[in-house]
């Protein structure tokens, strides 16, 4: 029996994934974690256990919310597929039909789709910035658009760690005429009861966790140019205005803040086929052209062959587990081991999050060795 002091809530039959999750801890591998997940919408798993801020002892609880990184992205293809599916846009069309300035440079034909998938060729900036310059919305997205490609754009992937965001704030701005952030929480989060946040209001800070630093750094294989301006230059993330204004302001791409309870709650819209709260959000031909695969090969940034829809990192199983056995299964992880998907073939929806920051850039062994442990018990 374990020692750990898991709260929240196992269905019977699903104790070998809270099992799992308690390993993790005996190994001494969290500070302070949750795991939720749903089979057909219903809660089989809710759990948390630890620490939420070390320095004080403070406990996670079922409230607390975690930086999840570049999880967040999950969300935010789902927030770009409910334009779809309005009629607002159309994943193939060209990006620069709503964003007439994206296509200097030679990105003038691609397309919505490819943009969101990292093909668009422009995964950060190669001249020197302020870390501040990324907190103006308007600039940012001035500067990505005159930024010549690394690549010929639709030929190959290369992670978009930040700048995916810019892109996919354009892409609703320009259609909707809100922002990611306001359209999730507006149509998302407050008709759901999610806690599930783009631009996390000063008021809520006191139910975040406080992160801890890996220890070292991730292994990024040969780095190139792409790498390097992505995640390695000193500008190659926001910075420079404190962590307040990091959580206040909309990065898509890098800081949404969740519970894993409603993380998981929103992957149904992919376990579900387009389902979310006992109602359909997302018809099938929008849900088929989200989940379709764009591109499927050797990433130019990361150093994993990678399997792309419009903002899902798609399962593989035969090549790396990273969302369990399901070969229909997306969602996306977040640096330093979170991670959401949905399943539809099982109808499985997941996510975990915790505060200790592991190294490992895709497919950490925690939450893996939990989602391993969920599918046994189905």
């Amino acid at each position: 029996m374990s020692s750990i002091d898991i709260k929240g809530h196992v269905a019977p039959g699903f104790e070998p994934a809270a099992e799992a999750f308690a390993q993790n801890f005996e190994d001494g591998l969290e500070a302070g974690a949750s795991f939720a997940a749903q089979a057909g919408g219903e809660t089989v798993i809710d759990i948390w256990a630890g620490t939420a801020v070390t320095k004080i002892d403070k406990p996670w609880s079922e409230n607390t919310l975690a930086p999840v990184f570049s999880t967040g992205k999950a969300v935010t293809a789902l927030v770009i597929a409910s334009l779809a599916e309005r009629g607002l846009i159309d994943y193939d069309a060209p990006l620069a039909d709503l964003w007439p300035d994206f296509a200097q440079h030679g990105k003038g034909e691609i397309t919505i789709a490819q943009a969101l998938s990292h093909q668009a060729g422009v995964p950060g900036f190669r001249e020197e910035m302020d870390p501040a310059d990324w907190f103006d919305m308007d600039g940012i997205a001035a500067k990505l658009a005159a930024e010549e490609p690394f690549w010929e754009p639709g030929t190959q992937s290369g992670y978009h760690a930040i700048t995916f965001g810019i892109i996919a704030q354009e892409i609703a701005r320009r259609s909707d005429g809100r922002t990611i952030g306001a359209i999730l929480r507006e149509d998302f989060a407050e008709p759901n009861g999610l806690d599930l946040m783009i631009g996390t209001p000063e008021a809520e800070h006191e139910r975040v966790a406080a992160m801890e630093k890996p220890k070292g750094y991730p292994d990024f294989g040969k780095v190139g140019p792409e790498t390097r301006a992505a995640f390695l230059q000193p500008w190659s993330s926001p910075g420079r205005r404190g962590s307040a204004a990091w959580r206040e302001s909309e990065f898509p791409a890098a800081n949404c803040h969740a519970t894993a309870r409603s993380l998981a709650e929103s992957m149904n819209l992919i376990a579900r086929r387009g389902r979310l709260g006992g109602r359909g959000v997302l018809s099938d031909e929008t849900f088929k052209a989200m989940m379709k695969e764009q591109i499927h090969g050797p990433d130019r940034v990361l150093p994993f062959d990678i399997a792309w829809a419009a903002g899902l990192t798609l399962n593989r199983p035969d090549e790396a587990d990273w969302f369990g056995p399901g070969e229909e299964a997306a969602g996306h992880y977040g640096f330093g081991g979170s991670c959401a998907f949905g399943d539809p073939e099982r109808e499985i929806a997941a996510a975990y999050v915790m505060n200790q920051q592991g190294r490992v850039l895709v497919g950490d062994e925690r939450p893996r060795r939990i989602i391993r442990a969920l599918y046994g018990a189905l």
